[in-house]
C-alpha cells in the first residue's frame, strides 16, 4: 500500500473525471425527459463541464504548484464530489447545468495535479509503470463509460451516474490523505489570475455564442455580441500573456510551427473523434428505439478499438515521428467519421460500425502521441505548459465540437422540419412529435440527414487537421528523460484514449 498507493488514489480521481465525460452521453435522453430539456439544456450539460476543465487547467496547475499539489487534489475532489451529488439531485436543467459547471472546475484540480503527483513520488522503473497504468486507467474510463452509463440509467436511473462518484470520491480523499505527500514547485512565482479570468470567458463566450446561434441566427445581434465579447477576453489573454512574468501559456511557442500543428491536432481530435457522439446517441435511443445499455455497446466500438491501438502500438511505433503518427490518426478519424454518414430513413445501428472502427484505429494512434509530440515542440523547461496546453485545447474541440455540430444538425433537419420541431427531435423529443402526428418516416429521414451532415463537417475536420499536422510536425521525439513534469503539471498527459 505504501509504495502503490499514491498510484491509487490519483487513478481513482482520473477514472472518475473521465468517466464522467463518456458515461454522461448515453444517458442524454432519459435526462431531457425527467427534466424537460431542450437541445441547448442538453448541449450544456456536456460542455459545462469540458469548458470548466478547459478554461481552468492551466491556472489551477500554476496555483497547485505554489499552494500544494496534493491539498489542491483533495479540494478537487471534494468539490468534485458535492458537484456530483447536486448533479444527481438536480430538479431543473439549469440546476444540472450549473453542477456540471462545478463539477467540471473540480475535475481541472484532479486532473492537473495528477502526473506532478506521480511525479514527486516515482522515479525510474516505477514512474514508467505508473505512467503506463495511468494511461491504461485512462482509457479504461473512455472504453467502460457508454457501457456503465447505459446499465445505471436502465437500472436504478440517470442520477446514480452522478451517485456512483461519491464511495469512489471518500476512498480517493482517504488514500490520498493517507498515501501521497505533499509537493510544491519552487518559491518566487505568481498565479496569472487575469490571464485565467481572460481565457474562461474567452472560452464560455465563444462556446455560448455557438451554441445560441442554433436558434437565434449566425447574424442575430446577441450572436455576434457574445462573440465579439469572446474576441475581445482572446485578444486581453494575449496581451497578458505578453507581459506577465509567469505567463500560463508563452505567446512565443506560437512562432514554432511544430507547436502550432500540435495545439490544432488537440483542438481537432476531440471534436472529429467525439463531438457527434451525443447526437449519435439520442437518435439510437430517441428515434431507433434502443435501451440505453444496447445505445452504450452500440457506441463502444470506437473507445473498445481505441484502447487496444493504443496498447500496441505504443510498442509497434515507439521511435515513429510523432507528427507522422498523429497526421495519420487524425486522417483515419476523419474518414471513420465520414464513413458514419451513411445513415438513410431505414438505417440502424449497424450502418455506423465500420466508420466506428476506422475512427478507433485513429483516436487509438493520435491520443498517446499528442503528448510526445507536444513535448517534443518545445523547450525541455517549457514541457509542463505544454502538456498542459494540449489538454486544454482537447478540452476546446470537444467543447466547440458538440456545440457546433448540434447548430450543423438542426440546420440540416431544418429542410424538412420546422425549426421548433428540429430542436425538439434533435433533443430527444422523437416520442413527443410522434404523439403529435409527425409521420415516422420523416422524424427518421431528417436526423438521419442531419447526422450525416454533421458527421461530414467532423469528417472534414479530421482529415484537414490530419494534413495539417503531417506539413507542421517535422521535428523529431525529444528524449522523455529531457521533459519534466513541471507548472501546470500535464508533461505527458493525455496518455489514455479518453475524451478527456
Amino acid at each position: 500500500m505504501r509504495k502503490w498507493g499514491p498510484l491509487t488514489a490519483v487513478c481513482l480521481g482520473t477514472f472518475m473525471l473521465l468517466l464522467d465525460v463518456t458515461i454522461v452521453i448515453v444517458a442524454l435522453p432519459d435526462m431531457a425527459r425527467a427534466l424537460d430539456a431542450s437541445l441547448s439544456d442538453l448541449q450544456w450539460v456536456i460542455d459545462g463541464y469540458a469548458l470548466a476543465l478547459a478554461a481552468l487547467l492551466l491556472g489551477i496547475g500554476a496555483a497547485a504548484d505554489l499552494l500544494g499539489r496534493r491539498r489542491v487534489h483533495v479540494a478537487g475532489v471534494v468539490l468534485f464530489a458535492a458537484a456530483s451529488l447536486a448533479c444527481g439531485l438536480a430538479s431543473s436543467p439549469t440546476a444540472l447545468v450549473a453542477a456540471r459547471g462545478v463539477q467540471g472546475v473540480g475535475a481541472a484540480a484532479m486532473f492537473a495535479t495528477t502526473l506532478p503527483l506521480l511525479a514527486s513520488v516515482y522515479r525510474g522503473k516505477d514512474r514508467s509503470v505508473a505512467l503506463g497504468l495511468w494511461g491504461a486507467v485512462s482509457g479504461a474510463a473512455a472504453a467502460i463509460g457508454p457501457v456503465a452509463g447505459g446499465l445505471l440509467t436502465e437500472g436504478p436511473g440517470w442520477r446514480w451516474i452522478f451517485f456512483v462518484n461519491l464511495p469512489v470520491s471518500v476512498a480517493a480523499i482517504w488514500l490520498t490523505a493517507r498515501t501521497v505527500p505533499e509537493s510544491r514547485a519552487e518559491r518566487g512565482r505568481r498565479i496569472d489570475w487575469a490571464g485565467t479570468a481572460a481565457f474562461a470567458v474567452f472560452a464560455g463566450a465563444a462556446t455560448y455564442a455557438v451554441v445560441r446561434a442554433g436558434s437565434q441566427g449566425w447574424t442575430s445581434v446577441s450572436t455576434l455580441s457574445t462573440f465579439g465579447i469572446a474576441a475581445l477576453a482572446l485578444l486581453g489573454f494575449v496581451l497578458v500573456e505578453r507581459r506577465v512574468e509567469h505567463p500560463l501559456l508563452d505567446m512565443s511557442l506560437f512562432h514554432e510551427p511544430g507547436f502550432v500543428g500540435v495545439m490544432a491536432g488537440a483542438l481537432a481530435f476531440n471534436a472529429a473523434a467525439f463531438a457527434v457522439l451525443p447526437y449519435t446517441s439520442i437518435w439510437l435511443q430517441t428515434v431507433l428505439g434502443l435501451s440505453p445499455v444496447q445505445g452504450g455497446l452500440a457506441v463502444l466500438p470506437l473507445a473498445a478499438t481505441a484502447f487496444v491501438v493504443a496498447a500496441v502500438g505504443g510498442r509497434l511505433l515507439h521511435g515513429v515521428r510523432p507528427g507522422l503518427t498523429i497526421g495519420v490518426g487524425l486522417a483515419l478519424i476523419g474518414v471513420g467519421t465520414l464513413g458514419q454518414a451513411v445513415l438513410g430513413a431505414g438505417s440502424s445501428w449497424p450502418a455506423l460500425l465500420p466508420g466506428l472502427i476506422v475512427a478507433g484505429i485513429g483516436t487509438g494512434l493520435v491520443s498517446p502521441a499528442l503528448a510526445g509530440a507536444a513535448l517534443a515542440s518545445v523547450p525541455p523547461e517549457r514541457a509542463g505548459m505544454a502538456g498542459g496546453a494540449v489538454n486544454t485545447f482537447r478540452q476546446l474541440g470537444y467543447a466547440f465540437g458538440v456545440a457546433v455540430f448540434g447548430t450543423v444538425l438542426t440546420s440540416r433537419m431544418g429542410g424538412t422540419l420546422s425549426a421548433g420541431r428540429s430542436h425538439a427531435l434533435a433533443g430527444g423529443g422523437a416520442p413527443g412529435l410522434r404523439a403529435a402526428g409527425v409521420p415516422e418516416h420523416a422524424l427518421r429521414a431528417a436526423f438521419a440527414s442531419g447526422l450525416n451532415t454533421a458527421a461530414v463537417v467532423a469528417g472534414a475536420v479530421g482529415v484537414v487537421a490530419g494534413v495539417a499536422v503531417l506539413v507542421l510536425v517535422r521535428g523529431h521525439r525529444r528524449t522523455p528523460q529531457a521533459a519534466p513534469v513541471g507548472q501546470a503539471g500535464q508533461a505527458g498527459a493525455g496518455g489514455g484514449v479518453g475524451v478527456v
